[in-house]
């Protein structure tokens, strides 16, 4: 007998699902399956007006609370909306920053004024955001921030000066989160600060890195005496670290459901790619096929697990194994693209699917290098959820 729960459920399922075929069609369509990881500047200007349209319709800020704008979904209705989000096609978010990772900081750590003053941007669809952490010496070992930032004793403003690198889309956005050191005496994780600072001013310079997939959706960001107002910081000075860290655990959330449904996508692809040129009567390929299905439903079944805790910020053991899981199995599922062409897979050619797949053997091979590397991610696993003894550091 199915219970009232799972009755509002379903009907959650189909309200999700109509209104992504009413809407992801028209000037839209181009969008289907667009945008994620290594397409990233894939139709930008058309993929904010698609933020703008999802705002319209009440779809952004799912799991915002209500008193913040947000639609105060369950965890439930929150997995639901992104698995049919990416079930329907719908295009990687121009807007996932801001609504993923910092409006929820801001809604856990920030002033009310801050919260009037940002939110309402990131849930209309109008103001993108881009993560200023990694720089030169410090991408895996983020706490080796060079960046400065000192306070205008005239003015009160903050004034910035640095690099930071690897920024996605960061040409693409208003404003962006920056940690930089306050206590030029400091070291490691101490004297950090949490800014935010607007892109669109003198002493901003970015940069695009064109990468090999011929792609450029990230950069360099320069800030040469780069000033923000005195109000637009996180917490005090010398809190940037916890807030950093309270930031990227909610990288680890609901989203993650999408991320995996994406990947479903892909391997979709590549099973009809091996079932049209005879890669599929390969028994090699079929076990490294299947060995994939059954990876992802680890993935999923370990996102379930890991969303059945706090959702402050704060990480669960499950989810430090997160990343080092998905980012291995997504540089898998590229070689078997890769492998499933074969030589042909070599050529450039006028064919969606295999630019598509191309695209994923080239650019998932840094899965394992971004947002931490495999032995960051190693290290958190040992220390942070096993509680071994820590690396000895320089």
């Amino acid at each position: 007998m199915e219970t009232d729960l799972e009755t509002g459920n379903d009907q959650f399922h189909a309200e999700v699902a109509d209104w992504m075929q009413a809407h992801l069609c028209g000037r839209f369509e181009p969008l289907r399956y667009r945008g994620g990881p290594g397409d990233e500047d894939a139709f930008p200007a058309l993929r904010k007006e698609w933020e703008r349209e999802l705002a319209q319709g009440g779809w952004t800020g799912v799991g915002w609370p209500q008193e913040y704008g947000g639609r105060g979904l369950d965890i439930a209705q929150q997995v639901i909306f992104h698995e049919e989000y990416a079930r329907a096609g719908g295009p990687g978010r121009m807007g996932h920053l801001g609504e993923t990772l910092l409006g929820p900081t801001l809604i856990a750590l920030g002033t009310p004024q801050q919260r009037q003053q940002f939110l309402p941007g990131i849930l209309a669809g109008t103001d993108y955001w881009c993560q200023g952490y990694s720089e030169p010496g410090a991408g895996s070992d983020l706490a080796n921030i060079h960046t400065k930032a000192r306070r205008d004793a005239g003015g009160g403003e903050w004034i910035i000066d640095g690099q930071k690198v690897w920024t996605s889309l960061a040409h693409e956005s208003q404003w962006i989160f920056v940690i930089a050191r306050c206590d030029p005496e400091s070291q490691g994780h101490r004297g950090l600060v949490f800014l935010l600072v607007p892109m669109q001013q003198a002493g901003v310079e970015c940069r695009p890195i064109r990468q090999m997939t011929g792609t450029a959706e990230f950069n360099e960001v320069f800030f040469d005496g780069a000033r923000t107002a005195g109000g637009n910081i996180l917490g005090n000075p010398g809190d940037g670290w916890q807030i950093a860290m309270t930031l990227l655990g909610f990288e680890r959330g609901i989203s993650t459901v999408g991320q995996q449904m994406h990947f479903e996508h892909q391997l979709q692809m590549i099973c009809s790619v091996a079932r049209k040129n005879g890669a599929a009567g390969n028994p090699l390929i079929r076990n490294r096929i299947a060995q994939a299905w059954m990876g992802l439903k680890v993935m999923y079944h370990n996102n379930m697990r890991m969303l059945s805790g706090p959702v402050n910020g704060e990480l669960m053991r499950e989810a430090m194994i997160t990343k080092y899981y998905w980012s291995n199995w997504h540089r898998d599922l590229g070689k078997l693209a890769a492998d499933v062409y074969g030589m042909e897979g070599d050529i450039v050619v006028d064919d969606d699917i295999r630019t598509r797949l191309q695209q994923l053997f080239l650019f998932s091979r840094s899965d394992t290098i971004y947002a931490g590397t495999n032995e960051i991610q190693l290290n958190i696993i040992a220390e942070r959820a096993l509680g071994m003894p820590r690396e000895r550091r320089g």
